[in-house]
């Protein structure tokens, strides 16, 4: 069973950061996709930046704020999030993908999301 621990977000004031990291169960390299998700109250969980085939993606709303990285010491997953706005306000998931060609499944593994908050 894979486990993915979100740790990291919390209250900040609008234009601060936050580092948030996912630790696995396993190795992230058994991933094919690792990412980020974020969803809000009533809406649903949009993606924010993940890293598929060691090319990092985001968001346009994102984009040029947040980064995407794999700390293959720690064996985590990180999220640095600067200029941080209201808007960015969300429960935050750590995301992981494995890709069974020989079965043809695909399955989604997910962490319990943390807070992030931004106050204006």
């Amino acid at each position: 069973q894979v486990r993915l621990v979100e740790s990291g977000g919390g209250l900040v004031q609008a234009g601060g950061s936050l580092r948030l990291s996912c630790a696995a169960s396993t190795s992230f390299f058994s991933f094919n996709v690792v990412g980020w998700y974020r969803q809000t109250p009533g809406n649903q969980r949009d993606l924010v930046a993940s890293i598929v085939n060691g090319d990092a993606i985001y968001a346009g709303s994102v984009k040029g704020r947040f980064t995407i990285s794999r700390d293959n010491a720690q064996n985590t997953v990180d999220l640095q999030i600067n200029s941080l706005k209201p808007e960015d306000t969300a429960v935050y998931y750590c995301n992981a993908v494995t890709v069974d060609k020989g079965r043809g499944i695909t399955l989604n593994y997910w962490g319990q999301g943390t807070q992030v908050t931004v106050s204006s």
